[in-house]
């Protein structure tokens, strides 16, 4: 998705949900960190992950999913979709709300998008780490849009995540550190 089709489909989700302001945690949050064109492993998803600030019975998420989600008329008619979700559907390091970064640009139509922070967004995916999320963190490691350090830092603020996985993630950390 490049940033002409995220602008729209943030556009989309706030005008179905009659709303100014929403949260952005996928890969597609990126657009809110890296001026100019994302890296590929971001670009080649073709869905943004779009929740409402406040969706408590998540019939917002439900919405946006029936309206502009996967298989719906704009998925078919443009070929990327926004996908319903919650806050709670990544698992995110402590005080992450406070480095939401500000999206918004004409093309959003008066629509705010609050992205992930890069470096919460980089946590975010590599808790998850299906094959292209690992793929997705390994190239910001390799194309210098994050820092280790940082990374490291952000990991110690993720609470309940099993120490197994938390060393996964330290792992894939230094593995793409010394191949970058």
């Amino acid at each position: 998705m490049n940033r002409e089709e995220f602008d729209h489909a943030v556009r989309a989700a706030g005008a179905i949900l009659g709303e100014n302001e929403l949260l952005v945690i996928g890969s597609q949050a990126l657009h809110a960190s890296v001026p100019g064109a994302v890296p590929p492993e971001a670009a080649r998803s073709i869905e943004a992950d779009i929740a409402a600030l406040d969706d408590p019975d998540e019939q917002k998420a439900d919405l946006i999913d029936g309206t502009i989600g996967e298989v719906s008329m704009f998925h078919r008619t443009f070929g990327y979709y926004a996908q319903g979700i919650t806050r709670s559907t990544a698992i995110l390091p402590r005080g992450w709300q406070d480095r939401l970064i500000r999206y918004e640009t004409p093309n959003t139509n008066g629509v705010v998008a609050w992205c992930l922070e890069i470096h919460d967004l980089w946590i975010s995916k590599a808790i998850a780490s299906r094959h292209k999320d690992i793929e997705f963190c390994a190239a910001l490691i390799a194309k210098d849009l994050v820092n280790t350090d940082t990374l490291v830092c952000r990991l110690d603020d993720v609470d309940g995540i099993e120490a197994a996985r938390r060393a996964h993630v330290v792992g894939l950390i230094e593995g793409f550190s010394r191949s970058g």
